[in-house]
């Protein structure tokens, strides 16, 4: 082992915040390695994103810790999409609704408590938005972009994104035959919240005949008319694939739950259905709505998030140990740099309506429903 360690920094603390993606645990094995290996410091996980942080929870991660989690979907410290310290949810008395307090002096202690020096957060726009907190208090914070979504602002991609594009093209892949076999419109819904990565990525992949994404407002009878103008030619068939987020012109989205809890309060879905009712009802053609949801987040990671995940890893202790603080690891081009945390915080990168893959799409023949 060989110590780099010119700063004062022992012990960093880690943690993985927001929904779980593919390829976390490459990254907690990547810091965690780099840390001992390389500077010779000690590595506390800690459990449950930023809840673990709140309540005191974590544990000392190792080379063995680490050992065989490469290849393993999810997160070994766990994660916690609800728990934002600054606005810490806590039941009434009365159980009618929550009242919100303040508890990052509590996160303070403890990192006192456990002796963390500095911290690595893993997480997407929430979680960075949390982590800006912490950094107004003097906190030494590296950031990792994380995000199936591919939404963060700052990095031309975020690791967890190429496993989702590759299980959602797979299902749309396989839903094709059906759609073939029994001459039907099948509407395939997929994630990313207010922005369209996944449906663009994994619609053009399939073959998608039509795509919905938040960023283009659709219009109904534009999207009929290209099921019914397909029908006509002797494509009796047509796979539409919807973004969560998508809505019709002047109308809409479409919210499946509001979670005042919850950082993110507004969850979307229900699009595909909706769609599906409309165009089998303005077509009379027979039409089918599947729900890919938690699907796209789950399994092995694709090796590209393996290694984008590995690189991540090792280069937020590179930039936490070079003395520079308050800083988010990111991708631009091939290479992998750093920037500001905060120009990551609490912001979206949605799509742009000028993407060449959108044009060479529509060169194609996909319809964006409009």
């Amino acid at each position: 082992m060989t110590s780099k360690n010119k700063t004062s920094i022992q012990r960093i603390g880690v943690l993985t915040g927001g929904g779980d993606c593919p390829g976390l645990n490459a990254v907690i094995r990547a810091v965690t390695k780099t840390a001992i290996f390389d500077y010779g410091l000690e590595v506390m996980g800690i459990e449950d994103g930023f809840l673990g942080l709140v309540e005191g929870r974590m544990h000392p991660l190792d080379d063995f810790a680490v050992s065989g989690i490469l290849t393993t979907g999810g997160t070994i410290l766990g994660s916690n999409n609800k728990c934002n310290p600054a606005r810490f949810a806590v039941h009434r008395a009365d159980g009618e609704g929550y009242d919100y307090i303040d508890v990052t002096g509590r996160c303070l202690d403890h990192l006192d408590q456990f002796g963390i020096d500095a911290l690595v957060v893993i997480g997407g726009d929430g979680t960075m938005a949390c982590a800006q907190n912490f950094v107004e208090k003097g906190v030494i914070c590296v950031g990792v972009p994380k995000t199936i979504d591919n939404d963060l602002v700052g990095t031309d991609v975020t690791f967890g994104f190429a496993t989702a594009v590759n299980t959602a093209t797979e299902a749309i892949d396989r839903i094709h035959t059906t759609a073939m076999s029994h001459h039907r419109a099948m509407v395939v819904e997929v994630m990313g919240r207010n922005a369209g990565w996944i449906a663009l990525h994994a619609g053009v992949a399939s073959g998608s005949d039509i795509i919905l994404l938040p960023e283009i407002d659709f219009d109904l009878d534009a999207v009929c008319d290209k099921v019914i103008d397909r029908s006509k030619h002797g494509k009796r068939f047509s796979i539409i694939c919807v973004s969560e987020g998508a809505k019709p012109r002047g109308g809409e989205r479409v919210v499946k739950k509001v979670d005042l809890a919850s950082p993110d309060p507004i969850r979307l879905g229900g699009i595909g259905r909706v769609l599906t009712e409309q165009i089998e009802e303005h077509t009379g053609i027979e039409t089918r709505n599947t729900v890919l949801g938690y699907i796209q987040r789950g399994g092995t990671p694709v090796p590209e998030d393996r290694i984008l995940g590995t690189e991540f890893g090792h280069k937020a202790v590179e930039v936490l140990m070079s003395g520079q603080k308050n800083r988010l690891v990111v991708m631009h081009g091939r290479e992998v740099t750093h920037e500001s945390l905060s120009a990551a915080a609490g912001k979206q990168r949605i799509v742009p309506l000028d993407h060449p893959l959108i044009a060479a799409a529509k060169a194609v023949g996909v319809s964006f429903g409009v």
